[in-house]
């Protein structure tokens, strides 16, 4: 199953790698694997990768909207939803 979304919320890098890391909670499902591109609360753009045990941001290229996808098993999109504020 997939979970994805388009925002325009701005993240802060300590917030996104926060959001990361609670993937592990099994309220938000078994998650395989989370990606996506959202703008930065200094201006810039953070692109990330999650799989578990493992979160990654990094500064990458532009983007029109920010987007973001999570994979996995019994996803619970609404504590998904309120995890990314979106």
């Amino acid at each position: 199953v997939s979970f994805g979304a388009e925002t325009t919320k701005k993240f802060g890098r300590e917030e996104l790698e926060g959001i990361l890391a609670s993937l592990t909670d099994e309220k938000y499902g078994f998650v395989l694997r989370a990606k996506g591109i959202v703008e930065c609360k200094c201006g810039k753009w953070l692109h990330f990768d999650y799989v578990p045990g493992e979160g990654d941001v990094r500064e990458g290229s532009a983007a029109i909207t920010g987007r973001l996808c999570v994979i996995g098993c019994k996803l619970n999109e609404t504590a998904l939803s309120k995890l990314f504020g979106i």
